[in-house]
């Protein structure tokens, strides 16, 4: 794991296990979630607000699936990205037999053009088609290719799942902050929990801010922290407080 890596990178589930929220659709014994662990994935759409689960659910289904598995970002992948893989998926179905799974994220921001040039690999079965979008597929998906997909709706987490799993990026030693000695005030959890606005990742990456800046009394508390922030810290334990959390919020 890179530690490089941002802590909401870090923590994306790997599996439904460590999934959080949406039972509706990905809960136990719910059709997706079904879909996905048999390896008999349509081509679909998942919509839904950031920070909800819709890339984390492409990288489940690519960790499960038998297919061959290409991501692309409709903000910066073109035709010419998107052609390469459409050539890739026809030989790999050609010559072996194998079909490829296709994650656009942002699809919305792919034009007509980009997106009439899926149709017929759609439509022939050499690509499964996933889409992630923040807006309505129903303006936004070319029609033709969002009749021939199942549209999931993701909702914004509840603040009681946005608990969960800020407690298992506390908790987690190998990908999360286990390793420090850390302790999320009562009033500081909930604030976090209800400012995130139901985005997993926007609360993560506060509580990293959050103690980055407590950390920084650790080192150089006279330039690097105010004397308030550095009452939150006693001995090597970091202490994040609701100001804190605050701060942290107000960072990018």
């Amino acid at each position: 794991m890179n530690q490089n890596q941002p802590l909401a990178a870090r923590m994306r589930p790997v599996n439904f296990e460590e999934f959080v929220g949406q039972d509706e659709i990905a809960g136990a014994g719910k059709l997706l979630r079904e879909l996905i662990l048999k390896d008999e994935v349509p081509s679909m759409i998942f919509w839904g607000p950031p920070g909800t689960g819709k890339t984390t659910l492409a990288h489940i289904v690519a960790k499960t699936t038998k297919s061959s598995f290409h991501e692309l970002s409709a903000t910066s992948a073109g035709l010419e990205e998107l052609r390469k893989v459409l050539k890739i998926a026809a030989d790999l179905l050609a010559f072996n037999g194998q079909k490829t799974m296709l994650f656009v994220d942002e699809i919305h921001r792919w034009n007509k053009a980009q997106q009439d040039s899926l149709l017929p690999y759609v439509e022939r079965g050499i690509i499964i088609l996933i889409g992630a979008t923040t807006e309505n597929p129903s303006f936004e998906v070319n029609s033709a290719l969002l009749s021939r997909s199942r549209v999931f709706v993701l909702k914004m987490l509840a603040p009681e799942d946005i608990k969960r799993i800020i407690q298992s990026a506390l908790a987690d030693k190998e990908r999360g902050l286990g390793n420090l000695d850390i302790k999320l005030e009562e009033d500081a959890e909930n604030l976090l929990a209800n400012v995130a606005s139901g985005d997993a990742r926007k609360a993560l990456n506060a509580l990293e801010i959050a103690v980055k800046l407590v950390g920084h009394c650790f080192a150089s508390p006279s330039r690097n922290a105010s004397e308030e922030r550095c009452k939150a810290t006693q001995g090597k334990e970091i202490i994040i407080t609701k100001d804190i959390i605050s701060e942290a919020l107000q960072n990018k």
